[in-house]
């Protein structure tokens, strides 16, 4: 029996390119007003260079997009000339700038009311992300029940340690869960290697690539495909 509703949040239930550009943006803006030796040695541009930079010298925050912005911006402001308390105080500061700008995000149709209905059909509802988005500032407190991200985890979907811990802190076994997720092998590989039912989010209408349970175009069709999940996992039990 299906118990619990795993989502992926980033390309899932929102586009996330126009979201990172618009608070790295205003991250760089700030930049400019309050460590302004920053922005005479860097462009926006660079942001890219400075994330090259710190993952070549520090490949065991890999799993960490916070860990790598923040040693992005302490890299940069080092290199400018800033003092060393000065470079962490300018790198919480912008790192907060750019994480508020970075939860205001705006749903693909029908997102709510998709994790409307399936929050009043009883089930649980959680997040598994391997971004720094959080479910109480982005506007889904109410229909969330948990999240899991990667930074707190200590590795990025399709390890199976987030699912793993999802299981634990559920204490549900793999096969009454479906996970919803874009990424073929973020979501779909990772998911069906522990045992969890899928439901790919092909809103682009890809050639089919991953070997989910269901594959949906649209996010309203998502409580449909949970539904026939449920019968079959119920038949599957039964034979």
């Amino acid at each position: 029996m299906i118990k619990c509703i795993t989502f992926d949040l980033d390309d899932t239930l929102w586009a996330v390119d126009p979201v990172i550009k618009q608070a790295n943006q205003t991250m760089f803006d700030w930049l400019a007003q309050y460590a302004p030796a920053f922005t005479r040695c860097y462009q926006l541009k660079d942001l890219a260079l400075l994330r090259t930079i710190v993952l070549s010298e520090q490949p065991d925050i890999a799993h960490s997009v916070t860990q790598i912005r923040m040693a992005q911006l302490r890299f940069g402001l080092e290199k400018a000339g800033y003092s060393a308390q000065d470079v962490e105080l300018l790198t919480e500061q912008a790192f907060d700038v750019f994480l508020h700008a970075r939860q205001q995000i705006s749903f693909f149709e029908h997102a709510r009311e998709m994790l409307s209905a399936l929050k009043e059909q009883g089930y649980l509802l959680g997040a598994l992300s391997n971004g720094n988005a959080d479910i109480h500032k982005v506007g889904l407190s109410d229909l969330m029940d948990f999240q899991f991200k990667a930074d707190d985890v200590g590795a990025m979907k399709p390890h199976p340690l987030m699912f793993e811990q999802m299981l634990a802190y559920t204490n549900l076994r793999p096969e009454q869960v479906v996970h919803v997720g874009d990424n073929p092998e973020h979501d779909i590989v990772g998911a069906e290697a522990a045992g969890l039912w899928t439901i790919w989010v092909n809103l682009k209408q890809d050639a089919h690539i991953p070997n989910a349970s269901k594959e949906v175009n649209c996010l309203s069709e998502i409580v449909v495909k949970v539904e026939e999940i449920s019968e079959e996992a119920v038949n599957k039990v039964v034979l």
